[in-house]
């Protein structure tokens, strides 16, 4: 990390300030909010005395969007006054919303500003017309009730309502950047290797005049590496008043360095300034990587060529006490602790998400699937086929310059069976390969035959698959896997869901298979699965990618299962993040290169039978285990696990410990022998 700030600092060294060029404030402090629909809020001179005193990120589900019960799902309003010095003639102020859930409208002392229809993109509103100097009056109403026309439709997670991430003003020049374009940066790099192994680069920047009179641009482009100039270009604009442009500029770097997942994620920086005679207008940096990505139906996934194991989890965007107000630390920590289990990839679920997620795959080097929220259910109707193009265009315009996403995806476990669904489906592909032709589509299919039409509209297919957890046997896996693999010899697949509930709370020994919808989710039977299903997908590198569901338990108020309702228990990690379970060492075993010895059942902590099987996960070369001091053996671990068997416990407490010449692990039981009832 140390290094990429040092670079970017590097390349603002040579480029000097950008104060003079956009301006951008967080807006995040001071709102006032009432989850209520008050149709007279908007005005400038409502009471608003009462309201309660909030920061963004804020939803308004937090507590009720992961207890199991009815939440709320309906208006809430947020006001904020905002200070402004008066502005010249050639400024435009924008308001930014990082997201906001479903129906967002915006009012500006008492202006409707606009409206946005949808719940997991950015979007930003020109409000230049309507603020004045002094104190201005900004009010929002968001809407987080099921709405016929927007995706999702339905999906097995909390929708969270509210200003759930960042609010921004961005003051910058009349001509420049368009800004309304799908809440895209304005600049899309995309690059290519040619046979000399040269980078083609292909920079599209695009313009909007907001003036009333002709603008003259020039548009200087700069690639650095390391704070070190590669390639230099510049191009005229000549933009009548009101239009909006694309402009395009070609270059090559000689020799790139590649973007090469965990190996060397190295980003380089598009610096880009749009000008005039009278001198800069603004400037946008814009991160981006050199790298090839092919899917191959019986080599799997080659990175820059060669072969590349993808194997990580889903990630949904809520946690304890925030629900889907994540902070920007908050999603750093997630990663953080996706690094250590050792992914190569993760798959978003089940809609865009902040940018800072994208922004950590990047520089961790981390491959990514992202979606929209096209999710269980679709309306067949022209508005709801809209909406989802919206959405599709959204996603892919804000993240098109990030390396590590891989594949588009287009939708996940849409449940009907009419033809009109997998016309929806078919398209969403082809808006999606209108945007971006450079990276593949891909849909997450489940629950019908594996070639059902609304499968085979995307140029990928995951399949979300939960042998021995809701039917059949782990075994299933690998020979389904093989089944599909020969029916369909040239369709590259991925396994983009498995998993079971696991509960730390719920403890047995030896663990028996459980009813998914009951209150018991014992944590011995989660690792029990992903032991077995992790056998059968690591032996088949034809399937190209492998992720856990999920890398988080995740709010889900409808559900009524596992220790505590409300939530999806299938994560490696608990919702709060204070528990990794067994299962994430279980990976991490496999994955990381990091030293682990770690002692499965720790939790297990007060047990009635003397004879115990020990079982430790490891990716050392051998494993002691010692019982209150005492050896009782040395094992080699196969497949990252070994077990001791038959481990007899004194009455009391016990210290057990396994070691390593390089880490070891200690975990304390206590055995209480059951006193025999009396014989009468």
């Amino acid at each position: 990390m140390r290094a990429i700030l040092l670079a970017l600092m590097a390349v603002l060294t040579i480029i000097g300030p950008a104060a003079e060029a956009r301006q951008t404030s967080s807006l995040n402090a001071g709102w006032l909010f009432k989850r209520e629909d008050i149709p007279t809020a908007s005005a400038a001179s409502f009471d608003d005395k009462t309201w309660l005193k909030v920061t963004l990120p804020h939803t308004f589900n937090a507590g009720d969007g992961a207890d199991g019960g009815s939440y709320y799902r309906g208006a809430g309003w947020y006001r904020k006054s905002l200070d402004l010095k008066p502005l010249t003639a050639r400024d435009r102020l924008y308001l930014q919303f990082d997201g906001a859930a479903l129906v967002t409208e915006v009012f500006v002392n008492g202006t409707r500003i606009g409206r946005h229809d949808g719940g997991y993109s950015t979007f930003r509103f020109d409000i230049t017309p309507a603020v004045k100097a002094g104190t201005n009056l900004i009010a929002v109403k968001v809407d987080n009730a099921a709405w016929p026309h927007i995706a999702p439709s339905g999906g097995d997670f909390t929708i969270f309502g509210g200003l759930y991430r960042g609010v921004s003003l961005i003051q910058t020049s009349d001509a420049g950047f368009d800004l309304l374009d799908h809440g895209s940066p304005g600049v899309a790099v995309t690059a290519t290797l040619n046979a000399r192994r040269e980078a083609e680069l292909n920079i599209v920047t695009s313009l909007r005049n907001s003036r009333k009179g002709t603008a003259n641009l020039t548009i200087r482009t700069r690639v650095f590496s390391e704070g070190r100039e590669v390639l230099a270009l510049s191009k005229g604009a000549r933009l009548r008043a009101g239009q909006v442009v694309q402009l395009t500029q070609a270059g090559i770097i000689v020799r790139p360095r590649l973007w090469n997942g965990r190996l060397d994620p190295h980003l380089y920086n598009v610096v880009t300034e749009v000008s005039e005679d009278r001198g800069l207008l603004d400037r946008l940096v814009t991160p981006f990587g050199v790298r090839t990505v092919e899917f191959d139906a019986g080599r799997g996934l080659l990175l820059n060529g060669q072969p590349y194991a993808v194997h990580g989890v889903n990630l949904h965007a809520s946690r304890a006490g925030v629900g889907a107000a994540m902070s920007n630390t908050d999603i750093s920590e997630d990663f953080d602790m996706l690094d250590e289990l050792g992914v190569t990839g993760v798959r978003l679920v089940h809609y865009p998400h902040a940018q800072r997620a994208y922004e950590e795959a990047d520089r961790r080097g981390i491959l990514i699937l992202t979606e929209v929220p096209v999710n269980s259910a679709v309306a067949d109707t022209q508005a709801f086929r809209a909406n989802a193009a919206q959405q599709v265009r959204e996603l892919i315009r804000q993240n098109i310059n990030h390396p590590s996403v891989i594949a588009w995806g287009i939708g996940n476990e849409v449940y009907a069976t009419e033809p009109y669904v997998a016309n929806i489906l078919m398209e969403l592909n082809n808006v999606a390969i209108e945007e971006d032709d450079s990276r593949p589509t891909i849909y997450a299919h489940c629950c019908q035959a594996d070639n059902d039409p609304k499968a085979m509209q995307s140029q990928l297919i995951g399949f979300n698959r939960y042998f021995g957890w809701y039917s059949d046997e782990f075994s299933k896996m690998g020979t389904w896997a093989d089944g599909f693999h020969k029916a369909f010899p040239e369709k590259p697949f991925a396994v983009t869901e498995y998993g079971a509930g696991g509960s730390a709370g719920h403890q047995q020994e030896p663990p028996e298979r459980t009813d998914p919808t009951s209150g018991w989710h014992p944590e011995q039977y989660q690792t029990l699965y992903h032991e077995a299903n992790w056998a059968e997908l690591s032996t088949r590198p034809f399937i190209w990618g492998k992720f856990v569901w999920q890398g988080f338990d995740a709010a889900s108020d409808g559900r009524n299962e596992g220790e505590q309702a409300g939530i999806n228990d299938k994560g490696l990690i608990t919702y709060d993040r204070r528990t990794k379970k067994d299962a994430f060492y279980f990976y991490k075993a496999q994955w990381s290169q990091a030293p682990l010895v770690y002692i499965t059942s720790r939790r297990y902590t007060d047990r009635k039978i003397a004879s115990t099987d020990v079982k430790v996960y490891s990716n050392q070369s051998s494993v002691t285990l010692k019982l209150n001091g005492a050896v009782i053996g040395t094992q080699k671990p196969v497949g990252g696990i070994v077990i001791f068997k038959s481990v007899i416990l004194k009455e009391g407490i016990n210290e057990v410990t396994a070691e390593s010449p390089k880490t070891s692990d200690k975990v304390v039981w206590r055995l209480s022998v059951p006193v025999p009832a009396l014989v009468r």
